[in-house]
């Protein structure tokens, strides 16, 4: 069997495997890494032979590790071990691979969604719909961009409503709250200034993989994407993409019991910033963190970064996607919009989930 991982920003990862009897055999990790010395390779495919096809990514990284500071203590090894573009953690990924405990990209066919305009309440509903219904089968890994018309706050799932959102800002530029279901931070959205995805997958696509590899890992496209329409991008924190001009984009997660993750990704295209600081209550410690003074220097949209308009962003984005992944184009079937209408009645729409943090 054969497992591949390739590390965001860093290099491929190769295993193949032979398992007998429940146990791992003639384990051979191969790639287009750097790895001094020569014979810690060895070491490697040595320290993961007979370890039973069960073991957990975490356990398969510790006994790689292990096995190369023992090598290195011992003399095993000449000098210490350099691990260049990957990691043993990396290595334990791609063996989970190749045994059949993960999938790849290239093990899906993905459903792209363009729905058209929605109201705000009714989009973090369909977020729940079609990630449940991932873990329950009836659909398969989405991809959905969002459209809206009307101006709208989504907070974080864990996020106080007072402590982010300004009441009188609220009424005075008539926004609609909304609760999402991920954690993260909050997200000012008027029709036409932001670039908004939902990425539905199953838990297989990120299993090995901590909670920051996965943001790394499931928005190495968008780097792409940016590239394709003349923005030089980067991953800056957990959840952030900024370029040189500023932060461009944030990313936050839900993960189901039944086995799939939702994760979406906001990008300023065209942010009214005075309006937003009216509306968001932005404090002094998340703008220390930040390594600013001024919200307004935090964010540099798209539209001023490649004087293209918000549609043809969009375009572009969804053209890169189906040129590195399977892909076919879907609608949304009555049945999700029904039960997503519902959710708005009894959930997203509801003050008691809106404010189930003060």
């Amino acid at each position: 069997m054969r497992g591949e991982y390739k590390v965001p920003g860093g290099k491929l990862v190769a295993v193949d495997v032979q398992v007998v009897d429940g146990l791992m055999r003639d384990v051979r990790v191969s790639g287009d890494f750097f790895l001094e010395p020569d014979d810690a390779l060895g070491v490697i495919d040595a320290a993961l032979t007979g370890l039973p096809e069960s073991t957990p990514t975490g356990d398969l990284a510790s006994a790689v590790d292990t096995a190369l500071r023992a090598a290195e203590a011992d003399g095993t090894v000449p000098g210490p071990v350099a691990m260049v573009g990957f990691d043993a953690w990396s290595v334990a990924v791609a063996v989970r691979r190749a045994l059949g405990h993960a999938t790849s990209w290239e093990d899906h066919t993905f459903e792209v969604l363009r729905p058209g305009p929605l109201p705000p309440a009714m989009l973090a509903a369909l977020d729940q719909v079609l990630t449940e219904e991932l873990a329950e089968g009836l659909r398969g890994p989405t991809l959905r961009f969002w459209d809206w018309t009307e101006r709208a706050v989504f907070i974080g799932s864990f996020q106080s409503l007072k402590n982010e959102v300004d009441p009188e800002g609220v009424v005075k530029h008539g926004v609609t709250v909304v609760r999402r279901i991920s954690g993260g931070g909050a997200m000012f959205m008027e029709a036409g200034n932001c670039v908004t995805f939902s990425l539905v997958v199953p838990a297989s696509l990120v299993d090995g993989l901590t909670f920051e590899q996965s943001y790394a890992f499931l928005d190495d496209w968008v780097l792409g994407a940016l590239k394709d329409v003349g923005v030089e991008a980067y991953f800056s924190g957990m959840n952030d993409i900024a370029s040189p001009a500023g932060k461009l984009a944030g990313s936050a997660q839900k993960r189901l019991a039944g086995g799939a993750v939702l994760h979406h990704m906001t990008m300023a295209y065209d942010i009214d910033n005075d309006k937003m600081l009216e509306v968001l209550r932005i404090g002094r410690e998340k703008l220390s963190d930040k390594g600013t003074r001024s919200a307004n220097k935090r964010v540099d949209p798209l539209r001023s970064q490649t004087g293209l308009s918000r549609e043809a962003i969009v375009d572009a984005f969804e053209k890169h996607f189906k040129s590195r992944y399977s892909t076919v184009d879907s609608q949304l079937r009555p049945e999700e919009i029904e039960r997503a209408e519902e959710l708005v009645r009894t959930k997203f729409a509801n003050p008691d989930w809106i404010g189930r943090v003060p």
